[in-house]
């Protein structure tokens, strides 16, 4: 007995560093990293934010995706960041930049079971609601197949397995228009993200979307929308397109730099959370939601 605190001390620290966390058997769990950054630091802002929203689409360069139609309609309508950069190549580490700020050293697109935490993790802790909402996915997140993808889906990656709040698309439509929850995420397939399918086919699939969330109460009371490219299609500088829409916004840019960590920055400085890796340095994207 005399032993009992000692034990209970060393469970502790245990948990506390991660090692009673534990991924898949086929996938070994990464514990380190090269560019893993500084422990979270609290955010600029406390207040609390109204609905965020993001899409996430693939493998176009700015110019490609604003010569869309709709996608150009957008930013000649909203806000638009006009020098905001991917991070990296292949897609999966853009994905945990955006949700972690780190690419925790991963150069490819296979399953690498991480420690918990992230966004998710930040969100669920805070007691914001939140759902990631991925097209094609069925029961098993980690099953590539529909057209969904797992390497877009980076809340599956830590801690090894998909949280509760990881879900198919087939459920949005409907919380939407009840029951929004306070962070949503969007993963199109394979094919209306653009990564499978043409610029006009993912430009279409955001023409269908885009007017859901903004027709949603959620939206309309003070909810922000980013559209963000997760990387380009090869050419220099890896520069994609973010959008910001908002109910308030007049159209405008900004062509200060920006990347993936920023929009990490931003959303977590909008739901007052402590910002994590790489997004603690990063200029947030404050000046595309500034209203007139």
């Amino acid at each position: 007995m005399g032993n009992m605190p000692a034990l209970s001390l060393i469970a502790c620290l245990m948990l506390v560093l991660g090692a009673c966390s534990g991924g898949p058997a086929t996938a070994p769990a990464r514990t380190a990293a090269p560019d893993v950054s500084p422990a979270p630091v609290p955010s600029a802002s406390g207040a609390a934010a109204s609905h965020v929203f993001v899409i996430v689409m693939e493998n176009r360069s700015f110019k490609e995706a604003i010569a869309q139609p709709y996608t150009a309609q957008l930013a000649s309508t909203y806000a638009v960041a006009t020098d905001y950069h991917a991070v990296t190549h292949p897609s999966l580490p853009n994905y945990l930049a955006l949700t972690s700020g780190s690419t925790w050293g991963i150069t490819d697109d296979g399953y690498h079971a991480l420690p918990p935490g992230g966004l998710g993790a930040q969100l669920t802790q805070q007691g914001v609601s939140w759902r990631a909402y991925m097209e094609g996915m069925g029961s098993n997140c980690l099953a590539n197949k529909d057209g969904y993808a797992v390497k877009h889906n980076p809340f599956a990656y830590y801690g090894g397995r998909c949280p509760s709040n990881v879900v198919p698309m087939t459920g949005l439509e409907a919380d939407l228009t009840a029951g929004t929850p306070g962070f949503v995420w969007i993963t199109p397939d394979l094919c209306h993200d653009g990564h499978d399918c043409s610029s006009a086919t993912a430009d279409d699939y955001l023409k269908t979307l885009v007017p859901k969330i903004l027709a949603s109460s959620a939206w309309h009371q003070g909810g922000t929308l980013f559209v963000v490219w997760d990387e380009d299609d090869g050419s220099p500088g890896n520069q994609v397109l973010c959008l910001v829409i908002s109910p308030n916004l007049a159209a405008h840019e900004t062509g200060s730099r920006h990347d993936h960590y920023s929009l990490l920055a931003t959303v977590e400085d909008k739901f007052g959370l402590p910002r994590l890796g790489q997004a603690a340095t990063a200029a947030p994207l404050n000046e595309l939601l500034a209203t007139p």
